[in-house]
């Protein structure tokens, strides 16, 4: 394997990153590819295949641009390499470019001086629907328009760096370029030691603590915006607010009250400070923006003027992604620093202007045509650029004329060659272009860099742009030091930090969703049971015209469960496998357990790795093909199995705060309503003994049944046992109490003295279990009590998770003793 680097040429591409201006392979591979070459074939696959397992059980995943399933992450198995020389000029271009657009952006939206002295064409301004009017002479609170800046750049033919796009709405990527770096140093730990690579975590250290900084409190709440868990990178916002210990929120968690953003909790409307966003800024406020989003808060930019809430970034600042506005950037870095740009980009002719527009018609096979605001070229298809020459003759005309009518809405862009990088590829190494995105971020002490930066790669070597939703895969990004780095973290001394043991309340959405995350799961073990009862019926019962009563009972149950659509009079064991993996029942194992993965989706932040390694595997058990009766027996069991391995995770590794106290309830109302279903099903008036050893079966108490009594299933005796013994577990009693204790350790929201609904429903419940006898307890009754333990799981959604003017503070009530 030695021939990888001391006789790299005998490979068919070589990668240009491998190989200097000069001619020389550049140093930095030479010392990665030495030590890589010492690694046996067998090691690399290895380390490789620890990888993939790493992302595949951590659930890394993102939705390319118009899909609506998630694919898993395609991480390249090999860094792309930057050494210490190259970065430093690298950064001293991103940061100037950070400044430049950050001084445009306070012209532009301030005293407007860049267009009324002709620096830039008010057209160039007025033709992006980024460039907000309702935002105009607003003074960023916190002071900054980009507390964050991305760009996208590539390596030229001479070597040089050269920027291909400015990210100034929301930039994404940092989130999955943290993802990439904790996977291939874990895949490679020695090696990435040994190439003393910058770390990263400083740079989210100073991004978070500028952000802390530029609220108007010494411990701000900050929050993370996302569009939701359908959200193309969902992923990245919840793995950027974990790291850095921010509330991750969507626009129905949040609320204007007074001139302030608060955050919809358990415990009522709580101050929001800073708001890091991922939605665009269109969509930030129905009220004087998009009329039509529903992902953002009404009545934001109302107290941006007013000082409220810093949002970073600033909305409006999208309007400098603009590819129009990229020809007048040289010109604005003269006039604001009397300098040329220390990176260019790639040369850029906006069509507005005439000059500028008969040069890209005349040269129009030597461009590529973009649009001049946005992602696409208006009127042709796709999203990245048109060349001409691959038109037909009427689309070349038809793209003429359009530039002639309306020369506004495009660009001419040089066609740029991406240089290369080395990628893994069935064994060997090939070259594949990529594009680097570099990310800077505003501090009090000037722009900070992000020591790597999230890489995408192409699979195609003509490759023209790389996106992520075009067949492409990411790469770690080292920066590499000629001294050793010292290890870095996101911890702060322990000196430096006061001691606190507070809770604090989770946001209504993350609570509403904890909840019925309890219940699907719950759900999920109930039908569960159930096909592994009907099994074991099956297998006992032959030619048993009591054991065929029973079967047909459980079978009723499933298909009232929605589980299965099959008649009673079906094979038990066909509607035994439909309702473990029918796709199509919502009441199947299967669909429960999958509704349960979509709301463990939306909480990934709260999540730890091995829970959602738990969800994750159980779905994917579930969907395999079962071959024969013994394997759906053999699946439910095990899937049962890993549903008791979550609910030891819960127990054991969840901290008891109001989260947790969600979950369980979650859980403790839904396996009480199952079991007083279950209860009416094999406990009604006329059971006997086969029915009732089934019910004894499913709520899991043969032994304790056994223990204390020496005879056969009884009716008073069980049904003491599944619904009113507080001892017991699994019964129906034991919950009513822990979703009291519960519900007692919530906030109250009304201090009027009166307890509230849902503890007032649960406390009655549990007075009637207290009070009641298994003698007298028949169907009816049975009935009633579901009824009632229905209506307590409604009572306590519509109470902790308040949504749009129902959602309101704590009341303050104040009078004399």
């Amino acid at each position: 394997m030695a021939h990888w680097t001391r006789d790299y040429v005998r490979l068919p591409g070589i990668p240009d990153e491998y190989i200097a201006q000069d001619g020389a392979p550049r140093p930095v591979w030479t010392r990665f590819f030495d030590a890589f070459a010492a690694l046996t074939p067998a090691d690399i696959e290895r380390r490789f295949a620890t990888a993939d397992r790493h992302l595949r059980e951590a659930g890394v995943t993102y939705r390319a641009p118009g899909e609506i399933a998630d694919r898993l992450w395609p991480l390249s198995h090999l860094p792309l390499l930057i050494d210490e020389a190259e970065w430093q000029q690298l950064t001293a271009g991103i940061v100037q470019r950070a400044q430049l657009l950050e001084l445009a952006l306070g012209d532009l939206y301030g005293e407007g001086r860049l267009v009324t002295e002709g620096a830039i064409p008010a057209a160039a301004i007025a033709g992006s629907t980024e460039y907000l009017r309702s935002v105009c002479g607003i003074k960023p609170p916190g002071g900054r328009y980009l507390n964050l800046y991305a760009a996208d750049v590539g390596r030229g033919p001479d070597g040089r760096w050269w920027v291909l796009g400015d990210r100034t709405q929301a930039p994404s990527g940092a989130g999955y370029a943290l993802e990439n770096r904790l996977v291939l140093s874990r895949a490679f730990t020695t090696l990435y030691k040994s190439m003393n690579v910058e770390r990263v975590a400083p740079f989210f250290e100073a991004f978070r603590e500028s952000l802390r900084a530029s609220a108007d409190r010494d411990e701000p709440r900050i929050g993370l915006l996302t569009p939701g868990a359908f959200s193309e990178t969902y992923f990245e916002h919840a793995t950027l607010a974990r790291y850095l210990g921010f509330l991750l929120v969507e626009g129905d968690d949040l609320a204007v009250s007074g001139d302030r953003i608060h955050i919809r909790t358990v415990a009522g409307l709580k101050r929001l400070d800073v708001l890091l966003r991922r939605v665009d800024s269109n969509f930030l406020d129905p009220l004087e923006l998009d009329a039509s989003s529903q992902l953002g808060v009404p009545g934001l930019i109302d107290v941006l003027r007013k000082n409220g809430v810093v949002v970073a970034n600033m909305p409006g600042s999208g309007v400098m992604e603009a590819r129009a506005l990229l020809g007048f950037l040289p010109s604005l870095s003269r006039r604001f620093f009397g300098e040329d740009l220390k990176m260019p980009h790639i040369a850029t002719w906006w069509c507005g202007q005439k000059a500028a527009r008969e040069e890209v018609l005349s040269r129009l096979d030597e461009v590529a045509i973009e649009g001049a605001y946005g992602r696409g070229v208006p009127g042709f298809p796709g999203n990245g650029p048109v060349l001409a020459g691959e038109l037909s003759s009427s689309e070349r005309q038809r793209l003429k004329t359009a530039i002639k009518d309306r020369g506004i809405d495009y660009v001419g862009q040089e066609l740029v060659r991406l240089s290369t990088t080395p990628v893994w590829d069935n064994g060997r190494i090939t070259p594949r272009p990529f594009v680097l995105r570099v990310f800077a971020a505003a501090t009090p002490n000037g722009w900070t860099m992000m020591p790597g930066g999230f890489c995408r790669i192409a699979e195609q070597l003509d490759a023209r742009a790389v996106s992520m939703g075009d067949g492409a895969r990411a790469a770690d990004v080292w920066v590499v030091s000629d001294k050793a780095v010292s290890a870095a973290t996101l911890l702060p001394a322990v000196d430096t930090v006061r001691i606190r043991r507070i809770a604090g309340w989770v946001p209504s959405r993350a609570a509403d969703n904890l909840f019925w995350l309890g219940r699907y799961l719950e759900r999920a073990e109930a039908t569960l049971r159930l096909v592994r009862a009907l099994g074991a019926q099956r297998d006992s019962g032959k030619g048993s015209s009591i054991a065929h009563h029973s079967v047909e009972r459980i079978q009723r149950l499933l298909v009232t469960w929605g589980a299965t659509s099959q008649s009673t009079r079906a094979q038990p064991t066909k509607i035994a496998a439909e309702a473990l993996q029918s796709e199509e029942k919502f009441g199947s194992a299967l669909s429960l357990v999958r509704a349960a993965q979509r709301t463990a989706t939306s909480l990934r932040e709260r999540l730890s790795p091995d829970a959602w390694q738990v969800i994750t595997e159980m779905a994917e058990r579930l969907a395999q093909e079962v071959d024969d009766d013994d394997g759906v027996i053999s699946a439910a069991e095990l899937t049962l199995q890993e549903l008791a391995s979550f609910a030891g995770l819960a127990q054991e590794n969840m901290n008891r705060a109001a989260g947790w106290r969600f979950l369980e309830m979650g859980r403790r109302a839904e396996r009480a309503i199952n079991t007083v279903r279950f209860a009416r099903q094999f406990a009604y008036d006329e059971a006997g003994g086969e029915d009732l050893d089934i019910l004894l079966t499913l709520v899991d108490c043969q032994i304790t049944y056994r223990s204390r009594y020496l005879v056969g299933p009884l009716l008073a005796p069980v049904r003491d046992l599944v619904v009113l013994d507080p001892y017991n577990p699994r019964s129906v009693a034991f919950q009513v109490s822990a979703l009291n204790d519960h519900i007692a350790s919530l906030p109250t929201l009304k201090e009027g003295g009166l307890i509230e609904r849902p503890q007032r429903l649960a406390v009655a419940l549990q007075a009637t279990l207290t009070t009641a006898e298994a003698a007298a307890l028949d169907t009816k009754t049975l009935f009633a009590l579901e009824q009632d333990l229905l209506n307590l799981a409604d009572a306590i959604g519509s109470h902790y998770f308040p949504h749009g003017p129902n959602a309101s503070r704590p009341e303050k009530l104040t009078g004399l003793a």
